[in-house]
């Protein structure tokens, strides 16, 4: 059972990545750092990238200091993510495709390794009263979330639309 959990969680976290690798690519150019709500398209990206990042991580003191982090150091800056602000940074493009495959990548790592005691065991993040287990399925469902806003804004401003990824990893691109 716990292999059938890692496997069809891997599939599900791809198939998140891959919804908001659609919408990153498929984004005109002129809608990149216009608004989605209260902050723009890149930084939804970014964000939802940095939180999939942090919870796929063992706990929050590991965070920053991960190599992907210390490498891109003057990208993470401060940390702004965890400021109780408005995000004021802009994102290219390709950095955000970088983060993303980290993403992928760290998502398939840290479900090879997770224990049955680890996935019944606290989340060991503040604010996040839930197993390891739920907290994969937060994530996923955080992934999600963003995506849909950022689906809403394409179709509404560009008439593009970004199909349904149902499990595993496809090239949006098509």
């Amino acid at each position: 059972m716990l292999d059938q959990f890692r496997r069809l969680t891997v599939h599900q976290y791809e198939a998140a990545f891959c919804t908001l690798n659609a919408c990153v690519e498929r984004c005109p150019t002129a809608l990149w750092n216009e608004r989605v709500a209260a902050v723009k398209f890149c930084q939804v990206a970014f964000h939802t990238l940095f939180f999939a990042d942090y919870y796929l991580g063992p706990d929050e003191e590991s965070f920053r200091t991960q190599p992907f982090h210390r490498e891109h150091a003057a990208v993470f800056g401060e940390y702004e993510e965890f400021a109780p602000r408005l995000p004021a940074v802009l994102y290219e493009k390709a950095w955000i495709g970088t983060y993303l495959t980290h993403c992928r990548r760290k998502a398939a790592e840290a479900l090879a390794t997770e224990t049955l005691s680890e996935l019944e065991g606290p989340a060991r993040f503040p604010r996040r009263n839930m197993s390891r287990a739920e907290l994969h399925i937060y994530n996923i469902r955080h992934i999600q979330h963003h995506s849909a806003q950022l689906i809403l804004r394409l179709r509404l401003d560009s008439d593009v639309d970004i199909p349904w990824f149902g499990s595993g990893w496809t090239d949006s691109s098509r």
